[in-house]
């Protein structure tokens, strides 16, 4: 509303007769061609033989030349919109050039490159007897060569705004890199190339400058409208008007059709974000009873085996059937681990990758078969949920029938078959993440990477989903990994949990396990735990780095010297004056933070060290608790558990 206040505002006349002058400036020279326009004779000038001709030979050039630059400038855009390589900014600059330099100069320089003693030139017409100058040839060339950076710039841009992640699921997904380019990128970027290939063809349609100096003016051979209207100014000015209106009214043409991306009037680039219903908590999905468990040809059980090295190092040795959960801080590799086990990423590699008794670590990533779900589920958007589901096995090759009655089973099985026809813009973020996994199962993956799920979904669409996940994963042959910062995901879905640190693998085990036996701090704060590193004493006590000593009934093994000492945040007393009695481990602190957790009242205390205690709403409420408030804490010994590291 602000913004909009603004901008209703009085102009400041500073900025705004400026502005004025600037479009009279503009139209001026526009409405000029539009008075001095012989109305009456103008059907009469723009039907002759000559500009017939004339506007013919542009038509003709103008699309060889869309044509010409279609065919190596969007290469060239996905080249720097993509690849990082030397001199990548040089080649950039060379993109622009043509669009600053003077026309004229333009056309020397393709003389003195493609005329008959050019570089090029010469070769070409001693070996094969070519001469690109002064010929239509030579014409095409000149507006290629001026007109393509349009195409190149506009699409460069809409592919750097668009997302790897969308064609990197397509290839995880089987689709090789010919495919994903022509069914993934191309429609998503559709926008800014239809934009660029019309200004493109616009620019090349109003070429000047370089056509008369490279190929001369020919009629009927390079005498193109713009080169028309050059000779009538000599001897009909009003017929070169007249000429000068059609190009105006062409150009005209194309910016009013361009005006939603260069115009300012709403152009959207990137895929929009999912369109949540305002209706209530989603239904739980529920199998289709009277299809097969699993949709197409019997699965084969597929172990994983792997080594990964690099920015992130892990062994994985998991049977069939097994869901490992990979937790960690931000930074600690997990996403580049799964990227690694996709073959996407240059800072990790999994050697050997063996998935069943096939090593593949050496194979294209849209050969692993190892299906990869993205945080947001990637779904194409200018695609139905149907044919999203569908696109793995059409890029495996399955009939386009089959395809969709497979993906069709999977979408009912997963409890979305009613949304198939919609596209992804019509789904709300539970649906989207059931169709992204359906999708990802569909396809037959011999491993299943799920990276973060359920983190954009809100808590009740985050339990209708986990549900439906465990309940699909119990039945998966292969072996699953799903990276998630959530300890109830971690629980919930998976048999065991990996847990890195800094690349590095900490601790791989069972939920249980890992309650019990935290490896390190993080892992104990994931769980809602009290850990501090501490050394063992002589005396079998523990010390903390910050100097407290902790007395605990769990001794320390004779040759264990440091580890963690774990606390359960409901094993802390909190008390209001210092308490005597049994408790062993006694400190005082202050009250940073009280804050709500189910049906208890969790309790952030700063001392020496650190504490979290859970307490009930109405002993916080006895104690008359609040920030700032000094309190005393106290743990029995025999809640305090040491694990060594």
């Amino acid at each position: 509303m602000t913004g909009r206040a603004v901008r209703r505002g009085r102009t400041p006349l500073a900025l705004g007769l400026p502005a004025a002058l600037a479009v009279v400036f503009l139209l001026l020279p526009l409405a000029g061609i539009l008075a001095r326009t012989p109305w009456g004779t103008l059907p009469a000038r723009l039907t002759s033989h000559e500009v017939v001709e004339a506007l013919t030979l542009s038509l003709t050039v103008s699309g060889w030349a869309l044509l010409l630059s279609l065919a190596l400038g969007v290469p060239l855009a996905w080249l720097l919109a993509r690849v990082e390589f030397p001199g990548k900014a040089l080649v950039r600059c060379l993109v622009l050039l043509p669009m600053v330099l003077p026309p004229t100069v333009a056309g020397v320089a393709l003389l003195q490159g493609y005329g008959r003693r050019g570089l090029l030139g010469t070769y070409l017409d001693r070996w094969f007897g070519l001469t690109l100058p002064f010929s239509t040839t030579g014409a095409v060339l000149a507006a290629t060569f001026v007109a393509m950076p349009f195409l190149v710039i506009s699409l460069e841009g809409s592919l750097a705004a668009l997302h790897p992640r969308y064609e990197e699921t397509a290839t995880s997904l089987g689709a090789g890199p010919s495919r994903v380019f022509r069914t993934v990128t191309v429609p998503m970027v559709a926008p800014g190339l239809l934009a660029g290939a019309a200004l493109c063809w616009a620019r090349a349609l109003g070429e000047f400058g370089a056509t008369i100096t490279f190929a001369g003016n020919l009629p009927g051979a390079t005498q193109t409208l713009p080169l028309q209207v050059y000779l009538l100014l000599q001897d009909d000015p009003e017929g070169a008007t007249a000429v000068s209106l059609l190009l105006l009214v062409i150009a005209t043409a194309v910016l009013l059709a361009l005006r939603g991306r260069w115009l300012g009037a709403g152009g959207h680039d990137g895929p929009r974000p999912p369109a949540v219903p305002a209706a209530g908590p989603e239904p739980l999905p529920a199998p289709v009873r009277d299809q097969p468990e699993t949709p197409g040809p019997p699965l084969t059980a597929h172990p994983l085996r792997t080594t990964v090295s690099g920015a992130t190092r892990a062994a994985l040795d998991a049977p069939p059937g097994t869901t490992i959960a990979v937790v960690g801080p931000n930074g600690a590799g997990k996403t580049t681990l799964l990227r690694a086990l996709l073959g996407l990423t240059p800072r990790a590699t999994a050697a050997p990758l063996y998935l069943g008794g096939t090593d593949v670590s050496t194979a294209p990533a849209h050969r692993r078969h190892i299906a990869w779900v993205p945080q947001d589920g990637a779904l194409f958007p200018h695609l139905t949920a149907l044919a999203n589901t569908a696109y793995g096995l059409r890029a495996q090759g399955v009939p386009r029938q089959e395809a969709d009655r497979r993906a069709r089973q999977w979408l009912e099985r997963l409890g979305v078959g009613h949304l198939a026809g919609r596209r992804p813009s019509r789904l709300s973020g539970g649906q989207a993440q059931r169709v992204a996994l359906a999708r990802a199962l569909a396809a037959r993956p011999r491993l299943l990477l799920l990276d973060e799920p359920l983190a954009a979904l809100d808590q009740s669409t985050r339990a209708h989903v986990r549900h439906a996940l465990r309940t699909h994963l119990a039945g998966f042959p292969g072996v699953c990994l799903i990276v998630t910062h959530d300890p109830v995901e971690a629980v919930s879905l998976a048999d065991h949990v990996l847990v890195l640190e800094d690349g590095e693998t900490v601790q791989y085990a069972t939920p249980a396990e890992l309650a019990r036996h935290p490896r390190s701090p993080w892992v104990a704060r994931m769980l809602g735990r009290n850990a501090w590193p501490v050394k063992t004493t002589a005396r079998g006590t523990l010390l903390l780095d910050c100097g407290t000593t902790l007395t605990t009934a769990d001794r320390p093994a004779d040759d264990a010297s440091t580890g963690l000492a774990v606390v359960g945040p409901e094993a802390v007393a909190v008390h209001t004056a210092r308490p005597t009695g049994s408790p062993r481990n006694v400190w005082e602190g202050t009250v940073r933070e009280l804050a709500a957790q189910g049906g208890r009242v969790r309790v952030l205390i700063d001392g020496v060290p650190d504490v979290i205690a859970e307490i009930t709403p109405a002993a916080a409420a006895d104690l008359g608790l609040s920030e700032g408030a000094p309190v005393w804490v106290s743990v029995k010994a025999t809640e305090v558990t040491f694990v060594a590291l």
